[in-house]
Order: C-alpha cells, then sequence, then structure tokens
C-alpha cells in the first residue's frame, strides 16, 4: 500500500530536554514515517509524515492527547499553507474574515514566490489579484513565481520596464499553459476598447490570470471581487495603508513614478 503523508502540528506545553527525541520515537515504534520538521510559530513545531494505514494515525492521535508535554493542534491531510509553513518555519497569514485573502511584507518574497509558484502549477482557470503600492514588487514577485513554476507569462498590461498595453496576441500565446499578468490600473486609464476586447477572451481561457490592482479592475469591468480565487497583499510593512488616491488624482502616470515611458 502507497503511504500517505500527513501534517502533523503540536504546541510545546512543557519544554524539556528530548522532547522532539520522544516524539520521533513514537513515530518510530507506529512505522509512520518524518518527511519535513520545522517550528511554525512560538512554541509550535509542524511535520510532514508518512503513514500506510489510516489507524495508524488513529493511534498517534490517541496517544498524543495523553500527553501532558504537548497539545495536539492539528493531525490533518496537509493543506497548501501547511507544506509552506513547514518549508519556511512560518504560516502565511490569512485574512480572519476573507479567507481568500493572503497578506506579505516585503521581506517575506521568498515565501510569497514560493506560494504563487504553487498557485500557478495547478491546471485550469484560476483568477489571482495582488495589491500594493508601486514598487513593493508585485511584478517581480509574479515574474519570479512564474519561473519557479515553469509557467511562460505575458505581460498585457503591465509598467514593469514601460508602459505595456496589448491589443493582440498571437497564435501560440493563446495557451492554457501561459499565465496572463494584468494591471488593472494602466488597462484602466490607458487602454482602448481593441484592448478591453482582449482581456475578454483572455478571461475566458482555462489558464492562470494574475491581475494587479484588482480593486481598480472590477470598478471598470463586468468582473467582481467574488470572482478571483485568491486575493494577495503586498506591503513594505504589516501597518502600510494600501490607497488608491493617487490613481484618482490622475498622476499614477508621473515621470517621477514610473520613468516616463510611454507605449
Amino acid at each position: 500500500m502507497e503511504k500517505k503523508e500527513w501534517y502533523f502540528e503540536y504546541e510545546i506545553q512543557k519544554n524539556r530536554p528530548g522532547l522532539l527525541g520522544d516524539i520521533s520515537s513514537l513515530l518510530g515504534m507506529l512505522s509512520i514515517n518524518i518527511v519535513t520538521i520545522n517550528g511554525v510559530d512560538q512554541g509550535r513545531r509542524g511535520m510532514l509524515i508518512l503513514a500506510k494505514d489510516d489507524r495508524q494515525i488513529v493511534r498517534l492521535e490517541s496517544i498524543l492527547n495523553t500527553m501532558d508535554t504537548i497539545k495536539l493542534i492539528k493531525l490533518r491531510e496537509p493543506k497548501l499553507r501547511d507544506r509552506l509553513a513547514v518549508r519556511h518555519g512560518r504560516y502565511i497569514q490569512r485574512d480572519a474574515d476573507d479567507k481568500k485573502t493572503f497578506r506579505f511584507v516585503r521581506n517575506e518574497l521568498g515565501l510569497l514566490v514560493d506560494f504563487m509558484a504553487e498557485l500557478f502549477k495547478q491546471q485550469g482557470h484560476k483568477l489571482i489579484g495582488i495589491r500594493g503600492m508601486p514598487r513593493v514588487g508585485k511584478t517581480e514577485s509574479i515574474v519570479a513565481s512564474s519561473v519557479c513554476a515553469n509557467k511562460r507569462w505575458l505581460f498585457v498590461s503591465s509598467t514593469l520596464l514601460k508602459q505595456t498595453i496589448r491589443n493582440q496576441l498571437i497564435e501560440d500565446e493563446y495557451s492554457d499553459d501561459n499565465l496572463f499578468i494584468i494591471d488593472g490600473i494602466v488597462s484602466t486609464k490607458r487602454a482602448n476598447e481593441r484592448h478591453w476586447q482582449l482581456v475578454r477572451e483572455i478571461m475566458r481561457l482555462p489558464a492562470i490570470k494574475v491581475i494587479e490592482h484588482p480593486d481598480i479592475f472590477v470598478q471598470n469591468t463586468e468582473y467582481t471581487i467574488n470572482d478571483f480565487d485568491y486575493i494577495i497583499e503586498l506591503r513594505h510593512d504589516p501597518d502600510e495603508e494600501i490607497k488608491y488616491d493617487i490613481v484618482e488624482k490622475g498622476n499614477i502616470f508621473s515621470e517621477s513614478e514610473f520613468g516616463g515611458f510611454d507605449f
């Protein structure tokens, strides 16, 4: 029988030398293998483990619940956030009210790139929005994630090097394996009807679409925030407010902001 992967997380109640060794020995006696282990929060450890039989996990849970040195937090089939927590040593912050919104700060770009790369590897339609102020690293993170996921990325609209507005794609660019990047501000402020026709064609493709500034995008299209599968927020620091008043003043494309390039 093929082994099945589980995520096991516990909180230390009484920290003492040899505690991790005792837990590792317990897993060994139950013929459960440890794949990865890491601290995932203050006083918490997370493990990816392999078991041949679900009954091994039932026995493990029963024994863990009798231990006074640790408190069992999670024992389940691993989710994406679990895998990344073990890999990076901390959980991705998720909005308490909106479970599809995930928050990052600039010094977590490695974690953000890894998270988006895992999303990009999935097949079929997926609509991802990314919020953030200028020069926080949104587009660069998308491109880096595309490389990690071995995806070809296409700028439909962007300001990465200069203002880019696409009105058409060539035949091979319509591939479902491509990743399409749309800047909601650029498309709103500078695009013509041919561009929007292209955007609608792309939105119908069973492919990954990433929209920068999704709030501006939905204000000017028939799409809504509810159409997004994930919303990512990237800030310079946790307290930074993401504001769009600069857009409303009409100077989002000023020379001081993007070097004065035009398309």
